[in-house]
């Protein structure tokens, strides 16, 4: 089987070096996490902060000791998220065997692997496909990938970084990649023998203690007995002495695009008033609701399309707080923003469709108060006041800079309904909404007129 690894490093910070971020210029010390002062990690770095002794996964106070004077970075997770999520979407269109990580916090967050067997009648030859898939890519994804085609995952993963060091001598136009020749395990252990053991996937123990035994290349680990080599180092020497070898039996997990469950009605004769349509929206509700719940699955986001007499379409995206199957706290936000904006013609057919599904979110229910269970959590009824008030209406309180000398310097006003998002809002006090903008606006947007 021929697979194609693609590798984005840094993707998190590639993201964010969009138009007019001079603060991410070349050997400029910026760190991707957060705050100094914020309880948590790093999930990224630039190379001149790599080298002062920054690494991901450490906590921010303890790298704003190494590096006091970088710029500190708020990450926009759900941005990264979703380039992640469009991006493996693209791919699909040219295999269904597509392995990638969309949560930023995993390591392997900016990689990708594609079977590619059998796909020349399609896309034509191997360099001819990589091309295809880097300029689908490109408006997604900022930068080319580095790229690695080889039998097995190891070995895809190693001609990605034979790319990387080959790049200089082929120069920017050739492209970062590189393939291993077809053929079997004999194939790739002949091209992995000459290289260093440090591309192992081992820990540095491992690799010290290969180092004491002398062993400095690949093919003079492939060259020992193997059951001395799992007497020696257990189940992970077996393990990388069949990497060695060309034999990786890991298997491709194909990922599974967003599931969606969608139901709509026509109404005839029209419906006017919101009585009706809520009963309407109702039924649409539990019935996917009740599918959801059998499986123990909740969704995400809830998308609400209005057919009004003439053909229009309106149409309303509203993400929730949390991936549920109730169908009660879903049509409460939904007819928050009927009974706001009613339709201004009467509906002829309506359509919801809830998105992004997954895993319900589990409630500790109290022990001797059983009405806990019907309580709305605080971020419902947040979404709720957000969809009948607006944007920019119901604000929290962010905290700025704590050593500030002045009290007003120290905090900014936030829209409630974008934690940790978006920037802050001027004048709070004296114009509700102004100069905050939303990714969760609840406007309706027109969707054409049906032919």
């Amino acid at each position: 089987m021929r697979l194609l690894f693609l590798a984005w490093p840094h993707l998190p910070l590639r993201i964010e070096r969009r138009p007019g971020s001079e603060h991410l210029a070349s050997g400029e010390l910026v760190v991707l996490g957060g705050r100094p002062w914020d309880a948590g990690t790093v999930l990224d770095c630039t190379p001149a902060a790599r080298a002062r002794g920054v690494r991901r996964g450490m906590a921010l106070g303890a790298a704003h000791k190494l590096v006091p004077e970088a710029a500190f970075l708020v990450p926009d997770l759900p941005a990264y998220r979703a380039a992640a999520e469009a991006a493996l979407d693209a791919l699909a269109a040219f295999t269904p065997f597509v392995e990638g990580e969309t949560d930023p916090a995993s390591a392997a967050f900016g990689r990708v692997f594609l079977g590619i067997e059998g796909l020349e009648r399609l896309w034509g030859d191997e360099p001819a496909l990589l091309d295809r898939i880097v300029r689908a890519l490109a408006p997604i994804l900022p930068g080319p990938p580095r790229a690695g085609i080889g039998g097995s995952r190891f070995a895809a993963q190693v001609a990605a970084v034979m790319a990387r060091e080959q790049l200089a001598t082929r120069g920017a136009g050739a492209g970062a990649w590189f393939a291993v020749p077809p053929g079997g395990p004999e194939v790739e252990a002949a091209f992995l023998a000459p290289l260093s053991i440090t591309l192992l996937p081992a820990g540095p123990e491992t690799q010290e203690r290969l180092r004491v035994f002398g062993i400095r290349r690949i093919g003079e680990l492939a060259g020992l007995a193997r059951s001395a080599v799992v007497a020696r180092f257990g189940a992970e020497g077996g393990f990388l002495h069949d990497l060695a070898n060309g034999r990786d039996g890991r298997p491709l997990v194909p990922r599974h695009p967003p599931e969606r469950v969608r139901a709509g009605v026509e109404l005839e004769p029209p419906v006017a008033l919101i009585g009706p349509l809520r009963f309407v929206l109702h039924r649409l509700a539990g019935a996917l609701c009740e599918q959801l719940a059998a499986r123990g699955a909740g969704a995400a986001v809830a998308s609400l399309e209005l057919a009004l007499e003439g053909g229009e379409k309106l149409a309303v995206r509203q993400p929730l707080p949390a991936p549920t199957s109730q169908p009660e706290p879903i049509e409460r936000l939904l007819l928050s923003r009927l009974e706001l904006e009613p339709p201004p013609r009467p509906v002829a057919g309506m359509t919801l469709e809830l998105e992004r599904i997954g895993p319900a979110v589990a409630h500790q229910l109290g022990l001797f108060v059983p009405q806990s269970a019907r309580a709305a959590r605080l971020e419902w009824q947040v979404a709720d006041l957000l969809a009948r008030f607006g944007e920019g209406r119901i604000l929290r309180a962010g905290l700025r800079d704590p050593d500030a000398r002045l009290v007003e310097e120290r905090i900014d006003w936030l829209s409630a309904g974008a934690p940790g998002a978006g920037g802050p809002i001027s004048g709070a006090g004296s114009s509700p909404g102004a100069g905050w903008s939303s990714g969760s606006s609840l406007d309706w947007s027109p969707k054409g007129r049906a032919s």
